[in-house]
């Protein structure tokens, strides 16, 4: 009766371990599509911009990735025109919270201006956000926020201070 009690407690015990190692598991790259809210604030005027952006994530490890990110962000509401930007950067991710994977990164490259004025500026995120692991493949990103930088000629400080929010959806690919 003993020795069928412990058998019984292994089975249960490799029942649990082996899924939840699964659900650690690491993605070599990750492809990630999603809607953009952009506030701008460009000459002590604020502008919201809608939009959307791709990245491309090439994890190194389980913690640490390289980000590519594009977006493109529109706007009517006064400012008529647009924004692009491209970048590119580390993301920390923090594992181990089952198919919670919390994120923080630093993007850096450029934005370009798209009104009647073409302008290429610096541009800079940092910030982060939560992925939530549907399936080995799939994953939902519900929130990343972050601080949106960029350095047009506006003026007076030449630096733009906005906020960057954006939803969307994550492909996986790989295991690492």
């Amino acid at each position: 009766m003993r020795k069928s009690f412990w058998v019984l407690a292994a089975l249960a015990i490799f029942a649990f371990v082996l899924p939840a190692k699964a659900q650690d598991e690491t993605p070599k790259a990750e492809v990630y599509a999603g809607y953009d809210y952009v506030r701008l604030d460009a000459r002590g005027t604020s502008y919201n911009f809608s939009g959307g952006s791709g990245q491309f994530a090439y994890n190194a490890n389980n913690w640490l990735g390289v980000v590519g990110d594009f977006g493109g962000y529109y706007t009517s509401n006064g400012f008529t025109g647009g924004i692009i930007s491209y970048m590119v950067g580390p993301r920390i991710n923090f594992r181990g919270h089952g198919n919670v994977t919390p994120f923080v990164q630093a993007l850096f490259g450029g934005a370009h201006s798209i009104t009647t004025t073409s302008e290429n500026a610096f541009a800079m995120t940092v910030g982060g956000g939560v992925d939530i692991k549907i399936t080995e493949h799939f994953a939902i990103r519900p929130v990343q926020a972050e601080y949106f930088m960029t350095r047009f000629s506006d003026g007076p400080s030449n630096q733009q201070n906005n906020f960057r929010f954006s939803a969307g959806v994550v492909f996986r690919f790989g295991k690492r």
